[in-house]
Protein backbone atom coordinates (compact mmCIF):
# COMPACT_ATOMS: atom_id res chain seq x y z
CA UNK A 1 0.00 0.00 0.00
CA UNK A 2 2.50 2.11 0.52
CA UNK A 3 4.77 1.41 -1.37
CA UNK A 4 6.18 2.50 -5.33
CA UNK A 5 4.38 5.95 -4.17
CA UNK A 6 5.64 9.35 -5.45
CA UNK A 7 7.59 11.20 -2.45
CA UNK A 8 6.13 14.59 -3.02
CA UNK A 9 2.66 12.35 -2.07
CA UNK A 10 4.09 12.39 2.15
CA UNK A 11 5.28 16.58 1.47
CA UNK A 12 1.57 17.50 0.45
CA UNK A 13 -0.04 14.85 3.36
CA UNK A 14 1.63 16.22 5.89
CA UNK A 15 0.61 20.02 5.29
CA UNK A 16 -2.53 18.73 4.70
CA UNK A 17 -2.63 17.24 8.12
CA UNK A 18 -1.66 19.96 9.92
CA UNK A 19 -4.38 22.23 8.31
CA UNK A 20 -6.92 19.70 8.58
CA UNK A 21 -6.42 18.98 12.35
CA UNK A 22 -6.53 23.23 12.65
CA UNK A 23 -9.97 22.93 11.27
CA UNK A 24 -11.75 19.47 12.73
CA UNK A 25 -10.16 21.53 16.21
CA UNK A 26 -12.84 24.54 15.70
CA UNK A 27 -15.57 22.39 13.81
CA UNK A 28 -15.66 20.30 16.77
CA UNK A 29 -16.33 22.61 19.17
CA UNK A 30 -18.28 25.50 16.64
CA UNK A 31 -21.92 24.46 16.72
CA UNK A 32 -21.76 24.43 20.78
CA UNK A 33 -20.04 27.44 20.80
CA UNK A 34 -22.88 29.23 18.95
CA UNK A 35 -25.23 28.52 21.26
CA UNK A 36 -22.81 28.64 24.67
CA UNK A 37 -21.66 32.28 23.87
CA UNK A 38 -24.22 34.16 21.66
CA UNK A 39 -27.65 31.64 23.00
CA UNK A 40 -28.81 30.59 19.44
CA UNK A 41 -31.45 28.25 18.53
CA UNK A 42 -30.34 25.28 17.28
CA UNK A 43 -32.07 26.38 14.20
CA UNK A 44 -30.13 29.22 14.00
CA UNK A 45 -26.69 27.92 15.10
CA UNK A 46 -27.65 24.93 12.56
CA UNK A 47 -28.09 27.51 9.34
CA UNK A 48 -24.58 29.73 10.73
CA UNK A 49 -23.08 26.25 10.92
CA UNK A 50 -24.24 24.70 7.34
CA UNK A 51 -23.53 28.67 6.08
CA UNK A 52 -19.72 28.46 6.75
CA UNK A 53 -19.81 24.75 5.90
CA UNK A 54 -20.73 25.86 2.19
CA UNK A 55 -18.40 28.56 1.73
CA UNK A 56 -15.70 27.00 2.48
CA UNK A 57 -16.60 24.06 0.23
CA UNK A 58 -18.43 26.34 -2.68
CA UNK A 59 -14.87 29.25 -2.59
CA UNK A 60 -12.77 26.19 -4.00
CA UNK A 61 -14.19 26.95 -7.50
CA UNK A 62 -12.52 30.28 -6.96
CA UNK A 63 -9.70 29.16 -6.08
CA UNK A 64 -9.45 26.58 -8.93
CA UNK A 65 -10.18 28.85 -11.19
CA UNK A 66 -7.71 31.51 -10.14
CA UNK A 67 -4.78 28.49 -9.59
CA UNK A 68 -5.63 28.21 -13.49
CA UNK A 69 -4.46 31.64 -14.31
CA UNK A 70 -1.93 32.25 -11.56
CA UNK A 71 -0.52 29.07 -10.24
CA UNK A 72 -1.44 25.98 -8.14
CA UNK A 73 1.27 26.78 -6.16
CA UNK A 74 1.22 30.36 -5.01
CA UNK A 75 -2.89 29.75 -4.51
CA UNK A 76 -1.79 27.05 -2.06
CA UNK A 77 0.56 29.27 0.26
CA UNK A 78 -1.43 32.34 -0.07
CA UNK A 79 -4.35 30.48 1.35
CA UNK A 80 -2.89 29.10 4.44
CA UNK A 81 -1.63 33.11 5.10
CA UNK A 82 -5.26 33.92 4.83
CA UNK A 83 -6.70 30.73 7.14
CA UNK A 84 -4.22 32.26 9.93
CA UNK A 85 -5.79 35.68 9.89
CA UNK A 86 -8.60 33.96 9.99
CA UNK A 87 -8.45 31.76 12.95
CA UNK A 88 -6.94 34.09 14.76
CA UNK A 89 -9.49 36.77 15.06
CA UNK A 90 -11.63 34.14 15.76
CA UNK A 91 -10.20 33.08 19.02
CA UNK A 92 -9.78 36.67 20.36
CA UNK A 93 -12.23 36.82 23.03
CA UNK A 94 -14.88 39.25 22.73
CA UNK A 95 -17.90 38.22 24.75
CA UNK A 96 -21.34 38.21 23.21
CA UNK A 97 -21.52 41.55 21.72
CA UNK A 98 -22.50 42.67 17.76
CA UNK A 99 -18.69 43.30 17.56
CA UNK A 100 -18.18 39.82 18.79
CA UNK A 101 -20.91 38.08 16.33
CA UNK A 102 -19.30 40.76 13.56
CA UNK A 103 -15.71 39.85 14.23
CA UNK A 104 -17.08 36.06 14.10
CA UNK A 105 -18.76 36.30 10.56
CA UNK A 106 -15.47 37.87 9.23
CA UNK A 107 -13.11 35.09 10.46
CA UNK A 108 -16.04 32.26 8.84
CA UNK A 109 -15.03 34.43 5.82
CA UNK A 110 -11.31 33.83 5.93
CA UNK A 111 -11.23 30.76 6.81
CA UNK A 112 -13.51 30.13 4.19
CA UNK A 113 -11.23 31.55 1.30
CA UNK A 114 -8.10 30.49 2.67
CA UNK A 115 -9.64 27.07 2.34
CA UNK A 116 -10.99 27.82 -0.80
CA UNK A 117 -7.26 28.51 -2.19
CA UNK A 118 -5.50 26.00 -0.47
CA UNK A 119 -8.05 22.62 -0.42
CA UNK A 120 -8.71 21.47 -3.94
CA UNK A 121 -5.44 23.17 -5.49
CA UNK A 122 -3.89 20.71 -2.92
CA UNK A 123 -5.42 18.31 -4.13
CA UNK A 124 -4.57 18.81 -7.86
CA UNK A 125 -0.71 18.82 -7.42
CA UNK A 126 -1.45 15.88 -5.33
CA UNK A 127 -3.00 14.25 -9.04
CA UNK A 128 -0.52 15.65 -11.12
CA UNK A 129 1.87 13.66 -9.06
CA UNK A 130 0.35 10.48 -10.71
CA UNK A 131 0.43 11.77 -14.46
CA UNK A 132 3.97 10.37 -15.00
CA UNK A 133 3.38 6.65 -16.22
CA UNK A 134 5.42 5.16 -13.35
CA UNK A 135 2.27 6.17 -11.32
CA UNK A 136 -0.16 6.27 -12.97
CA UNK A 137 -1.99 2.80 -11.27
CA UNK A 138 -1.14 3.86 -8.17
CA UNK A 139 -3.75 6.96 -8.50
CA UNK A 140 -6.46 5.27 -6.31
CA UNK A 141 -4.34 4.30 -3.38
CA UNK A 142 -2.39 7.21 -3.59
CA UNK A 143 -5.96 9.33 -2.88
CA UNK A 144 -6.83 6.79 -0.28
CA UNK A 145 -3.60 7.37 1.54
CA UNK A 146 -3.90 11.11 0.88
CA UNK A 147 -7.02 11.04 2.88
CA UNK A 148 -6.59 8.77 5.65
CA UNK A 149 -3.35 11.24 6.16
CA UNK A 150 -5.86 13.97 6.65
CA UNK A 151 -8.15 12.45 8.73
CA UNK A 152 -4.97 11.51 11.06
CA UNK A 153 -5.19 15.37 11.52
CA UNK A 154 -8.84 15.40 12.08
CA UNK A 155 -8.14 12.29 14.94
CA UNK A 156 -6.99 14.35 17.69
CA UNK A 157 -8.76 17.67 17.00
CA UNK A 158 -11.99 16.44 19.32
CA UNK A 159 -9.68 15.46 22.14
CA UNK A 160 -7.07 18.73 21.20
CA UNK A 161 -10.89 21.24 21.96
CA UNK A 162 -11.66 19.27 25.08
CA UNK A 163 -8.68 19.71 26.69
CA UNK A 164 -7.53 22.57 25.57
CA UNK A 165 -11.45 23.54 26.98
CA UNK A 166 -10.84 22.27 30.63
CA UNK A 167 -7.46 23.37 30.62
CA UNK A 168 -8.44 27.10 30.23
CA UNK A 169 -11.75 26.80 32.63
CA UNK A 170 -9.54 25.05 35.29
CA UNK A 171 -6.17 26.83 35.15
CA UNK A 172 -7.00 30.20 33.60
CA UNK A 173 -10.28 30.77 35.49
CA UNK A 174 -12.30 31.55 32.04
CA UNK A 175 -16.25 30.61 31.86
CA UNK A 176 -17.26 27.68 29.38
CA UNK A 177 -17.92 30.31 26.71
CA UNK A 178 -14.67 32.18 26.67
CA UNK A 179 -13.06 28.93 26.64
CA UNK A 180 -13.75 27.96 22.94
CA UNK A 181 -11.54 30.38 21.96
CA UNK A 182 -8.61 28.75 22.98
CA UNK A 183 -9.60 25.64 20.84
CA UNK A 184 -9.42 28.11 17.69
CA UNK A 185 -6.14 29.52 18.85
CA UNK A 186 -5.07 25.89 18.67
CA UNK A 187 -6.08 25.88 14.57
CA UNK A 188 -3.26 29.22 14.48
CA UNK A 189 -0.46 27.01 15.59
CA UNK A 190 -1.35 23.69 13.95
CA UNK A 191 -1.33 26.46 10.39
CA UNK A 192 2.53 27.10 10.98
CA UNK A 193 3.02 23.75 11.24
CA UNK A 194 1.67 23.16 8.00
CA UNK A 195 3.52 25.95 6.04
CA UNK A 196 6.57 25.00 7.35
CA UNK A 197 6.46 21.61 6.26
CA UNK A 198 4.82 22.38 3.40
CA UNK A 199 8.53 24.90 1.93
CA UNK A 200 10.40 22.48 3.89
CA UNK A 201 9.94 19.06 1.44
CA UNK A 202 9.04 21.47 -1.54
CA UNK A 203 12.07 19.11 -3.40
CA UNK A 204 9.42 16.20 -3.68
CA UNK A 205 6.60 18.30 -5.23
CA UNK A 206 7.77 20.92 -7.28
CA UNK A 207 8.19 19.08 -10.52
CA UNK A 208 4.21 19.19 -10.59
CA UNK A 209 4.53 23.42 -10.39
CA UNK A 210 7.60 23.30 -13.33
CA UNK A 211 5.23 25.03 -15.78
CA UNK A 212 3.75 27.50 -13.91
CA UNK A 213 6.49 30.25 -14.71
CA UNK A 214 6.08 29.78 -18.53
CA UNK A 215 1.77 29.80 -18.33
CA UNK A 216 1.89 33.09 -16.80
CA UNK A 217 3.87 34.11 -19.68
CA UNK A 218 1.53 32.71 -22.15
CA UNK A 219 3.23 29.61 -23.02
CA UNK A 220 2.30 26.25 -23.20
CA UNK A 221 2.22 23.74 -21.13
CA UNK A 222 3.88 20.89 -22.29
CA UNK A 223 3.05 16.92 -21.83
CA UNK A 224 -0.66 18.44 -21.91
CA UNK A 225 -3.41 15.87 -23.46
CA UNK A 226 -5.30 17.20 -26.25
CA UNK A 227 -9.05 16.66 -26.54
CA UNK A 228 -11.44 16.86 -28.99
CA UNK A 229 -14.47 19.53 -27.66
CA UNK A 230 -16.92 16.65 -28.13
CA UNK A 231 -14.80 14.47 -25.22
CA UNK A 232 -13.83 17.43 -23.66
CA UNK A 233 -18.03 18.27 -23.52
CA UNK A 234 -18.90 14.00 -22.55
CA UNK A 235 -15.86 14.34 -19.67
CA UNK A 236 -17.29 17.60 -17.99
CA UNK A 237 -21.19 16.18 -18.22
CA UNK A 238 -20.33 13.05 -16.67
CA UNK A 239 -18.78 15.06 -13.85
CA UNK A 240 -21.56 17.31 -13.64
CA UNK A 241 -23.76 14.55 -12.87
CA UNK A 242 -21.13 13.25 -10.31
CA UNK A 243 -21.23 16.29 -8.44
CA UNK A 244 -24.84 16.21 -8.34
CA UNK A 245 -25.01 13.05 -6.52
CA UNK A 246 -22.61 14.38 -4.45
CA UNK A 247 -24.17 16.82 -3.01
CA UNK A 248 -26.42 14.48 -1.20
CA UNK A 249 -23.88 12.64 0.31
CA UNK A 250 -22.29 15.70 2.15
CA UNK A 251 -25.71 16.69 3.18
CA UNK A 252 -26.22 13.56 4.79
CA UNK A 253 -22.91 13.11 5.85
CA UNK A 254 -22.12 16.48 7.61
CA UNK A 255 -25.14 16.10 9.93
CA UNK A 256 -21.48 14.72 12.35
CA UNK A 257 -20.87 17.82 13.34
CA UNK A 258 -24.88 19.31 13.34
CA UNK A 259 -27.53 16.76 14.19
CA UNK A 260 -25.56 13.94 15.15
CA UNK A 261 -23.67 16.24 17.64
CA UNK A 262 -26.96 17.18 19.11
CA UNK A 263 -28.00 13.56 19.26
CA UNK A 264 -25.03 13.06 21.38
CA UNK A 265 -25.66 15.92 23.74
CA UNK A 266 -29.47 15.46 24.19
CA UNK A 267 -30.23 11.78 23.58
CA UNK A 268 -26.85 9.82 24.56
CA UNK A 269 -25.50 8.90 27.76
CA UNK A 270 -23.28 11.33 29.50
CA UNK A 271 -20.92 8.69 30.90
CA UNK A 272 -19.25 4.81 30.22
CA UNK A 273 -17.76 2.31 32.33
CA UNK A 274 -15.66 -0.68 31.52
CA UNK A 275 -14.40 -1.47 28.25
CA UNK A 276 -16.88 0.63 26.38
CA UNK A 277 -14.81 4.10 28.11
CA UNK A 278 -12.00 3.09 26.90
CA UNK A 279 -13.34 4.15 23.28
CA UNK A 280 -13.67 7.68 24.11
CA UNK A 281 -9.49 7.75 25.25
CA UNK A 282 -7.90 8.80 21.92
CA UNK A 283 -4.91 6.85 23.05
CA UNK A 284 -6.73 3.58 22.99
CA UNK A 285 -7.89 4.10 19.20
CA UNK A 286 -3.99 5.00 18.19
CA UNK A 287 -3.27 1.19 19.84
CA UNK A 288 -5.98 0.05 17.98
CA UNK A 289 -5.12 1.19 14.76
CA UNK A 290 -0.98 0.36 15.51
CA UNK A 291 -2.56 -2.96 15.92
CA UNK A 292 -4.35 -3.07 12.83
CA UNK A 293 -1.50 -1.81 10.74
CA UNK A 294 0.76 -4.22 12.78
CA UNK A 295 -1.29 -7.25 11.66
CA UNK A 296 -1.34 -5.88 8.08
CA UNK A 297 2.49 -5.70 8.55
CA UNK A 298 2.77 -9.22 9.33
CA UNK A 299 0.40 -10.67 6.29
CA UNK A 300 1.87 -8.67 3.54
CA UNK A 301 5.80 -7.98 4.65
CA UNK A 302 8.10 -10.78 2.20
CA UNK A 303 11.31 -9.99 4.51
CA UNK A 304 11.47 -11.60 8.43
CA UNK A 305 12.53 -8.66 9.49
CA UNK A 306 9.01 -6.54 8.65
CA UNK A 307 7.11 -9.50 10.05
CA UNK A 308 9.33 -9.43 13.31
CA UNK A 309 8.31 -5.35 13.13
CA UNK A 310 4.62 -6.53 12.66
CA UNK A 311 4.92 -8.72 15.69
CA UNK A 312 6.50 -6.24 17.92
CA UNK A 313 3.92 -3.37 17.23
CA UNK A 314 0.83 -5.85 17.59
CA UNK A 315 2.31 -6.79 21.57
CA UNK A 316 3.09 -3.21 22.38
CA UNK A 317 0.23 -1.72 21.38
CA UNK A 318 -1.69 -4.76 22.63
CA UNK A 319 -0.21 -4.67 26.23
CA UNK A 320 -0.76 -0.77 26.24
CA UNK A 321 -4.32 -1.48 25.88
CA UNK A 322 -4.28 -4.14 28.72
CA UNK A 323 -2.28 -1.28 30.73
CA UNK A 324 -5.09 1.01 30.09
CA UNK A 325 -7.80 -1.11 31.14
CA UNK A 326 -6.46 -2.36 34.56
CA UNK A 327 -6.39 1.36 35.21
CA UNK A 328 -9.83 2.23 34.60
CA UNK A 329 -11.39 3.83 37.84
CA UNK A 330 -15.22 4.65 37.48
CA UNK A 331 -17.62 6.10 35.39
CA UNK A 332 -15.97 8.24 32.53
CA UNK A 333 -17.85 11.79 31.33
CA UNK A 334 -18.30 11.56 27.57
CA UNK A 335 -18.69 14.89 25.97
CA UNK A 336 -21.21 15.53 23.02
CA UNK A 337 -17.66 16.72 20.22
CA UNK A 338 -15.71 13.51 21.29
CA UNK A 339 -17.75 11.28 18.87
CA UNK A 340 -16.78 13.30 16.19
CA UNK A 341 -13.19 11.51 16.70
CA UNK A 342 -14.50 8.15 15.82
CA UNK A 343 -15.29 9.01 11.70
CA UNK A 344 -11.42 9.82 11.04
CA UNK A 345 -9.45 7.33 13.64
CA UNK A 346 -12.25 4.78 11.63
CA UNK A 347 -10.39 5.97 8.10
CA UNK A 348 -7.13 5.52 9.34
CA UNK A 349 -7.72 2.71 10.93
CA UNK A 350 -9.84 1.09 7.57
CA UNK A 351 -7.84 2.88 4.63
CA UNK A 352 -5.39 -0.11 4.23
CA UNK A 353 -7.95 -2.37 4.72
CA UNK A 354 -10.03 -0.93 1.96
CA UNK A 355 -6.97 -0.65 -0.15
CA UNK A 356 -5.59 -4.16 0.15
CA UNK A 357 -9.45 -5.42 -0.73
CA UNK A 358 -10.01 -3.19 -3.77
CA UNK A 359 -6.35 -4.41 -4.48
CA UNK A 360 -7.12 -8.15 -4.71
CA UNK A 361 -10.27 -7.67 -6.53
CA UNK A 362 -7.97 -5.70 -9.26
CA UNK A 363 -6.20 -8.63 -9.90
CA UNK A 364 -8.66 -11.26 -9.81
CA UNK A 365 -10.45 -9.27 -12.56
CA UNK A 366 -13.49 -8.11 -9.59
CA UNK A 367 -12.63 -4.57 -8.81
CA UNK A 368 -15.59 -1.73 -8.74
CA UNK A 369 -15.11 0.80 -11.31
CA UNK A 370 -14.79 4.47 -9.36
CA UNK A 371 -18.07 5.59 -10.54
CA UNK A 372 -19.59 2.40 -9.16
CA UNK A 373 -17.62 3.19 -6.14
CA UNK A 374 -19.56 5.90 -5.47
CA UNK A 375 -22.96 4.64 -6.14
CA UNK A 376 -22.26 1.45 -3.47
CA UNK A 377 -20.72 4.70 -1.00
CA UNK A 378 -24.38 6.32 -1.30
CA UNK A 379 -26.35 2.60 -0.51
CA UNK A 380 -23.97 2.13 2.88
CA UNK A 381 -24.60 5.76 4.11
CA UNK A 382 -28.49 4.83 3.62
CA UNK A 383 -27.66 2.09 5.96
CA UNK A 384 -26.34 4.35 7.99
CA UNK A 385 -29.80 6.73 8.70
CA UNK A 386 -31.78 3.80 8.55
CA UNK A 387 -29.45 2.26 11.53
CA UNK A 388 -29.97 5.64 13.17
CA UNK A 389 -34.08 5.67 13.29
CA UNK A 390 -34.20 2.28 14.11
CA UNK A 391 -31.57 3.39 17.61
CA UNK A 392 -34.12 6.30 17.91
CA UNK A 393 -37.31 4.40 18.61
CA UNK A 394 -39.04 5.67 20.88
CA UNK A 395 -37.30 8.88 21.65
CA UNK A 396 -39.31 12.52 21.49
CA UNK A 397 -38.50 15.51 21.19
CA UNK A 398 -38.02 18.28 22.42
CA UNK A 399 -35.98 17.32 24.96
CA UNK A 400 -34.86 20.37 27.51
CA UNK A 401 -31.13 19.98 27.93
CA UNK A 402 -29.81 20.04 31.21
CA UNK A 403 -33.28 20.04 33.41
CA UNK A 404 -33.79 16.68 35.13
CA UNK A 405 -37.58 17.03 35.34
CA UNK A 406 -38.10 17.13 31.68
CA UNK A 407 -35.16 15.21 30.21
CA UNK A 408 -36.38 11.77 28.60
CA UNK A 409 -34.49 8.27 28.09
CA UNK A 410 -31.08 8.59 27.06
CA UNK A 411 -29.28 5.40 24.55
CA UNK A 412 -26.17 4.13 24.60
CA UNK A 413 -23.25 5.37 23.06
CA UNK A 414 -23.13 2.45 20.83
CA UNK A 415 -25.03 3.90 18.92
CA UNK A 416 -23.57 6.80 17.54
CA UNK A 417 -19.97 4.44 17.48
CA UNK A 418 -21.63 2.40 15.07
CA UNK A 419 -23.53 4.56 12.66
CA UNK A 420 -20.34 6.41 12.60
CA UNK A 421 -18.44 3.09 11.52
CA UNK A 422 -20.80 2.77 8.20
CA UNK A 423 -20.80 6.22 7.77
CA UNK A 424 -16.75 5.83 7.12
CA UNK A 425 -17.41 2.72 5.22
CA UNK A 426 -19.48 5.35 2.82
CA UNK A 427 -16.47 7.90 2.57
CA UNK A 428 -14.29 5.90 1.85
CA UNK A 429 -15.95 4.31 -0.88
CA UNK A 430 -17.37 7.81 -2.11
CA UNK A 431 -15.02 10.79 -1.07
CA UNK A 432 -11.34 9.73 -1.74
CA UNK A 433 -12.09 7.72 -5.40
CA UNK A 434 -14.21 10.66 -6.45
CA UNK A 435 -11.40 13.06 -5.93
CA UNK A 436 -9.42 10.32 -7.88
CA UNK A 437 -11.95 10.56 -10.18
CA UNK A 438 -12.26 14.37 -10.75
CA UNK A 439 -8.39 14.27 -11.10
CA UNK A 440 -8.46 11.35 -13.53
CA UNK A 441 -11.48 12.43 -15.86
CA UNK A 442 -10.86 16.13 -15.55
CA UNK A 443 -10.01 18.16 -19.02
CA UNK A 444 -6.69 19.01 -18.47
CA UNK A 445 -7.34 22.64 -19.17
CA UNK A 446 -9.87 22.84 -16.69
CA UNK A 447 -7.86 20.60 -13.77
CA UNK A 448 -8.53 23.17 -11.09
CA UNK A 449 -12.10 24.19 -12.54
CA UNK A 450 -13.21 20.43 -12.09
CA UNK A 451 -11.65 20.08 -8.99
CA UNK A 452 -13.54 23.58 -7.73
CA UNK A 453 -16.48 22.07 -8.69
CA UNK A 454 -16.24 19.19 -6.64
CA UNK A 455 -15.86 21.14 -3.70
CA UNK A 456 -18.24 23.26 -5.33
CA UNK A 457 -21.15 20.38 -5.23
CA UNK A 458 -20.27 19.66 -1.63
CA UNK A 459 -20.81 23.51 -0.77
CA UNK A 460 -24.34 23.07 -1.82
CA UNK A 461 -24.47 19.40 -0.12
CA UNK A 462 -23.40 21.14 3.03
CA UNK A 463 -25.89 24.22 3.41
CA UNK A 464 -28.29 21.95 3.49
CA UNK A 465 -26.67 20.34 6.54
CA UNK A 466 -29.16 22.86 7.50
CA UNK A 467 -32.43 21.14 6.67
CA UNK A 468 -32.13 18.36 9.23
CA UNK A 469 -31.38 20.84 12.08
CA UNK A 470 -34.56 22.98 11.19
CA UNK A 471 -36.12 20.08 11.45
CA UNK A 472 -34.85 19.27 14.59
CA UNK A 473 -35.58 22.44 15.34
CA UNK A 474 -38.95 22.39 14.33
CA UNK A 475 -39.67 19.32 17.15
CA UNK A 476 -40.35 16.67 14.28
CA UNK A 477 -39.66 13.16 15.46
CA UNK A 478 -35.90 11.77 14.94
CA UNK A 479 -36.96 8.70 12.82
CA UNK A 480 -38.92 11.09 10.58
CA UNK A 481 -35.49 13.23 10.54
CA UNK A 482 -32.96 10.08 10.07
CA UNK A 483 -35.77 8.88 7.64
CA UNK A 484 -35.14 11.49 4.95
CA UNK A 485 -31.79 11.55 4.93
CA UNK A 486 -31.74 7.67 4.41
CA UNK A 487 -34.00 8.49 1.58
CA UNK A 488 -32.22 11.35 0.26
CA UNK A 489 -28.94 8.56 -0.17
CA UNK A 490 -30.90 5.48 -1.62
CA UNK A 491 -32.18 7.91 -4.22
CA UNK A 492 -29.19 9.08 -5.13
CA UNK A 493 -27.55 5.73 -5.69
CA UNK A 494 -30.06 4.87 -7.78
CA UNK A 495 -29.49 7.71 -9.76
CA UNK A 496 -25.66 6.47 -10.01
CA UNK A 497 -26.61 2.82 -11.26
CA UNK A 498 -29.04 4.20 -13.52
CA UNK A 499 -26.22 5.76 -15.51
CA UNK A 500 -23.30 4.02 -14.50
CA UNK A 501 -22.58 2.67 -17.87
CA UNK A 502 -22.20 6.34 -19.41
CA UNK A 503 -19.67 7.19 -16.68
CA UNK A 504 -17.58 4.06 -16.90
CA UNK A 505 -16.98 4.90 -20.35
CA UNK A 506 -15.24 8.05 -19.59
CA UNK A 507 -13.42 6.55 -16.31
Amino acid sequence: MFEGQPKGLWALALANTGERFGYYTMLAVFLLYLQANFGYTAGLASTIYSTFLMMVYFLPIVGGIAADKFGFGRMVTTGIYIMFIGYLVLSLPLGNTMLAAAAMGLSLILIAFGTGLFKGNLQVMVGRLYDAPEFANKRDSGFSLFYMAINIGAMFAPTAAIMIMEWAQKTQGVSEADSYHYAFAVACLSLIVSILIYYAFAGTYKHVLANEGKKEQGEKTQNVQELSPAETKERIICLCLVFAVVIFFWMAFHQNGNTLTLFARDFTETTSVGLQSMLFDVTNLVACIFVVYGCFGVAQSKTLKGKSIGVVVIAVATAFLFYKYYQLDGPVDIKAPIFQQFNPCYVVALTPVSVALFSWLNRIGKEPTSPEKIGLGMLVAAFGFVWMAVGSMGLELPLVQGEAATEGARVSPNLLITTYLILTFAELLLSPIGISFVSKVAPPKYAGLMMGLWFGATAVGNQLVMVPGLMWGANLNLVTIWGVLAGICLVSAIFIFSIIKKLNKVS
